[in-house]
């Protein structure tokens, strides 16, 4: 009957209608099951187990990779108390093969993959020490010998270069600035989050959780800088995973974090890192000695 032959071809209609649909989703689950693979370049990144170089090279987590002599880039996936979590990002020089210094702009900040592009050779660029609207430093500022502030009294720390060329960092309460002092480039921030020896320090900070830029020494006089990409530990915890990680720290100070964290490192023809959110006026660049 015609009705019949009607009802027949719509049945046959929404058979073909599921099967496309089943099919759909099985192709989606499949491809789904392929390994986990993101650009790292961006303002922060999720956790991932494998990471994609800009020449779309994988870099997996918790090695140490050789980037240039001297230059060494990790990744490792930490993961807090709280249980908030995040893929770090860790560089680490050897003192001997890189020089440091300290660029400071207040009239004209710059993102930190801007302050790399005007570095030609630049091995690192990464966010320095705290400032104000005006985009000056509210401590002690370095740069090619010319001194920019007030040292902070009493707290806070100095990353800086001697008049020897040598990289120093050091608790302000414990070896005050000598405006006498013969440096080359500086940077001050606070708090002191590891004082020599590894011991962990006591500050005072809220509890929120903001993406975090810190600066250290490991026990083998190595330079270390270490980012959290996101806004997911508390300065306490991030401390607190900082100490409790095999990075075998000897001092270590805590940076201007937040929209102001950034590094990118540039060598063998890549560029690795997380731009800052905001543009920063002073900036701490690894150079070849």
């Amino acid at each position: 009957m015609p009705w019949m032959r009607g009802r027949d071809k719509g049945r046959k209609g929404l058979f073909w209608l599921l099967l496309y649909w089943q099919l759909l989703i099985a192709w989606l689950l499949t491809a789904c099951q392929g390994p986990l693979s993101i650009s790292i370049t961006g303002p922060g990144t999720p956790s991932p187990t494998v990471l994609t170089s800009t020449d779309g090279t994988s870099r997996p987590l918790d090695r140490w990779l050789m980037l240039a002599t001297g230059v060494e880039l990790r990744y490792e996936h930490w993961k807090g108390p709280s249980g908030n979590e995040d893929t770090i990002m860790i560089a680490r020089f050897d003192p001997r093969r890189v020089a440091l210094r300290v660029l400071y702009s207040p009239s004209a900040p710059h993102f930190i993959s801007d302050w790399l592009k005007g570095q030609k050779g630049a091995l690192a660029v990464i966010n320095g020490g705290y400032f104000n609207d005006q985009g000056e430093a509210t401590g002690l500022v370095v740069s090619d010998g010319q001194v920019y502030g007030t040292s902070y009294s009493g707290f806070g720390g100095m990353l800086y270069v001697d008049s020897q060329g040598a990289i120093h960092l050091r608790s302000l309460s414990q070896y005050p600035y000598s405006p006498g002092e013969q440096l080359q480039q500086a940077t001050q921030s606070s708090p002191m989050l590891v004082l020599p020896g590894g011991k962990r320090t006591q500050f005072n900070a809220d509890a929120s959780s903001n993406r975090r830029t810190v600066v250290a020494l490991d026990k083998e006089g190595r330079l270390l800088f270490i980012i959290s990409p996101e806004a997911a530990f508390s300065l306490d915890e991030f401390d607190d995973l900082l100490l409790a990680s095999d990075l075998n720290i000897d001092v270590a100070l805590n940076l201007d974090g937040g929209s102001s964290t950034g590094m990118y490192l540039n060598a063998s023809g890549q560029r690795f890192g997380v731009d800052s959110l905001t543009p920063v006026p002073i900036a701490l660049v690894l150079q070849p000695r």
